[in-house]
């Protein structure tokens, strides 16, 4: 089962352990930090730093940011509905624990990538990274997928995953197949695509299936773009998911 999580018990989360030693910002390391921030974290984060969704803690004026080694642990690791980054390197962690920690308010310096290297060292490797090229679902679960997509999500979505509404009184959707989809979440997990998609749709009612229903759509959205089925479901755990990276056929 994801594990839950409020901005309260995020925030206590973010503040455990010792902190890093603060240090001077420097305006390239800003930048890199908005291009991760950008690639990985805007979705659920917000591009303002505050949250998309309650689920999701708000990273603007948040003190509890100050540990800098319990943000690089959650990145690594994953923690509640936040996947783990398995694919990020030492300069990429440090890059964005940098930038979250000196924007929207928040002016807690530098993390050195000697820290987070530390940090990775001690917890050791979260496990090999998969593709969604590698057979990572089941055909049993796609089609479940397929019977549950057409209700929530095709009204915006349109019948073939195109972004073209079957009801032409709604706005139009981003696809969730095909090369658009694959080109826009190229390099992101499974996981994160599973932690968004829960807890921000349907927008009338978003959560309101359960996980396998959710994780069987996304079954359904990798057999529509070309992802060959395997023998093995997907999992609903979003660290297991978070290891499956998205991405357009090798």
């Amino acid at each position: 089962m994801i594990r839950m999580m409020t901005a309260s018990v995020a925030a206590l989360l973010l503040s455990g352990g010792m902190a890093m030693a603060q240090g001077a910002v420097e305006p390239d390391i800003m930048v890199a930090g908005e291009a991760v921030f950008g690639k990985n974290c805007v979705m659920c984060h917000g591009a303002d730093g505050r949250s998309v969704a309650l689920t999701f803690p708000n990273l603007a004026n948040n003190e509890t940011l100050e540990d800098a080694s319990q943000i690089a642990l959650n990145v690594h690791n994953g923690v509640a509905v936040m996947p783990p980054f398995p694919a990020l390197s030492d300069e990429e962690i440090a890059a964005v624990a940098t930038y979250i920690r000196n924007s929207w308010g928040n002016t807690l310096g530098a993390v050195p990538i000697e820290e987070v290297s530390a940090v990775r060292a001690d917890v050791g490797p979260t496990g090999p990274v998969l593709s969604i090229w590698d057979g990572v679902y089941t055909e049993a679960q796609a089609a479940e997928g397929k019977q549950l997509f057409t209700g929530p999500c095709g009204l915006c979505h349109g019948k073939t995953m195109n972004g073209v509404p079957d009801d032409q009184d709604m706005r139009p959707a981003p696809p969730l197949a095909r090369h658009k989809f694959l080109l826009k979440w190229e390099g992101r997990s499974l996981g994160s695509l599973l932690s968004y998609t829960r807890w921000t749709m349907p927008q009338s009612n978003p959560g309101f299936m359960p996980e396998e229903a959710y994780v069987a759509m996304i079954a359904y959205m990798l057999e529509t773009s070309g992802a060959p089925a395997g023998d093995r479901p997907l999992s609903t755990d979003v660290y297991e998911l978070g290891h499956i990276q998205i991405g357009l056929k090798p």
